[in-house]
């Protein structure tokens, strides 16, 4: 392990690796040496995500387009990762919805709706614990990088399902960190604040794109949280982390 390569050799698992904080965390892990394996509906955002990666590190890496919501390819998941790496090392859990309406009132939330953003934002971070869990077990340091919203603790008018879905994946993480505490995985819930993502265009359509930091700001932190010589906190945030980070 170097400074260029703190992650040689490690195992990376990015869910909604095809755009956004997902990918850019996703090009992060692979240039400091992990080997990527990259999650998410959109196949055609997984072969650009594998252009990038390849193009910055020779390497290519493993795709497997699937739907959050699909709880048997979650299951299928976990056995593939066994089956060819035998671990993992490595687990970003960026895919996340505010359904293709966005803001609603609560009481005019359609229930079909709200039940996706529901499998996607929390029942897939359950199904997903339960698949690689045993995985993350056999790492010397398995890593869980958890993406959140200030909404999971700061409720705000409108954002109903998705900020209601965050927090209960937020108490979810932390009643799992617990049940794991005396062993090798530590998992971490991580702010990532005002980024420029297609999930906020979607959210604030009449903000100027460019007046917001880019998703790619994230990779640093990510590739922090993953080391296995680190120990990650609990709870980090991108804005907090980068007052502390010493100047270049």
């Amino acid at each position: 392990m170097t400074d260029a390569s703190p992650l040689s050799d490690r195992i990376a698992l990015v869910v909604g690796a095809s755009r956004g904080i997902g990918y850019e965390s996703a090009l992060a892990l692979a240039k400091a040496g992990a080997h990527v394996i990259a999650t998410a509906r959109t196949e055609g955002g997984l072969e650009a995500l594998d252009d990038a990666v390849y193009a910055a590190t020779g390497c290519h890496a493993t795709l497997v387009p699937f739907d959050l919501v699909d709880g048997g390819g979650i299951d299928r998941l976990g056995g593939a990762i066994h089956q060819r790496f035998g671990r993992l090392d490595v687990w970003v859990q960026a895919a996340a919805t505010m359904g293709p309406s966005g803001l609603t009132p609560v009481s005019h939330a359609d229930p079909r709706e709200f039940a996706r953003i529901e499998r996607v934002n929390f029942t897939g971070v359950y199904r997903l614990i339960r698949s690689l869990e045993p995985l993350l077990r056999v790492s010397d340091a398995g890593r869980m990088i958890h993406l959140t919203t200030s909404l999971a603790t700061n409720p705000r008018a409108f954002w109903g399902a998705y900020a209601a879905t965050k927090a209960g994946a937020e108490a979810l993480i932390g009643c799992w960190a617990d049940e794991i505490e005396n062993t090798p995985i530590r998992a971490t819930i991580l702010d990532p604040g005002r980024l420029r993502t297609q999930l906020r265009g979607q959210a604030y359509p009449g903000e100027d794109p460019m007046s917001v930091p880019p998703a790619s700001d994230i990779g640093p932190l990510i590739v922090e949280l993953a080391r296995p010589d680190r120990t990650p906190p609990a709870r980090v945030s991108l804005k907090e982390w980068l007052k502390d980070r010493p100047a270049a």
